[in-house]
């Protein structure tokens, strides 16, 4: 009996310890257990960056990223490769959620664009999102890093 009980607590200390912390910053950028990612290749925009629909309605197009992202990430086992750190010192990654290419999927889905002055790894991925007017694509944004550039 004791046996089993030193292996039922065994195995519930393993589970607790397999689940991933993970909080999403915004449509290109989350933290897994601790660690802030900068996801390599796409640039998404800002949480309170407005965008235009085709009726020139404006919307909060930032939001609308973080939360294609949180969709993603959320409740999924994330493995992330890690390439380098930026200038703010986060980790450059490309991120699976349970084996999709999160950096994909959110260019894929019109939510981010290919930041292709670092990668050109999504380029048809975007071209995709626009020829369907996916996300972003259906009306007139900004792209992120001259809105960026702009605010300050």
């Amino acid at each position: 009996m004791r046996f089993l009980f030193l292996y039922l607590f065994c195995s519930l200390v393993s589970l607790a310890q397999a689940k991933q912390y993970v909080k999403v910053i915004d449509g290109d950028s989350i933290v897994v257990d601790g660690v802030e990612m900068r996801l390599e290749g796409i640039d998404a925009p800002e949480y309170h960056q407005l965008c235009y629909r085709a009726d020139k309605s404006s919307y909060p197009c930032g939001i609308e990223a973080f939360k294609y992202m949180k969709k993603l990430v959320q409740n999924q086992n994330l493995s992330c490769k890690n390439l380098g750190k930026d200038r703010y010192k986060r980790q450059i990654a490309v991120c699976f959620a349970d084996g999709l290419d999160i950096n994909q999927e959110m260019v894929r889905a019109g939510w981010a664009v290919a930041y292709d002055r670092y990668s050109r790894d999504y380029v048809d991925d975007e071209k995709f999102a626009k020829k369907k007017k996916k996300g972003l694509w259906q009306g007139k944004f900004m792209k992120p890093e001259l809105w960026r550039r702009l605010q300050n």
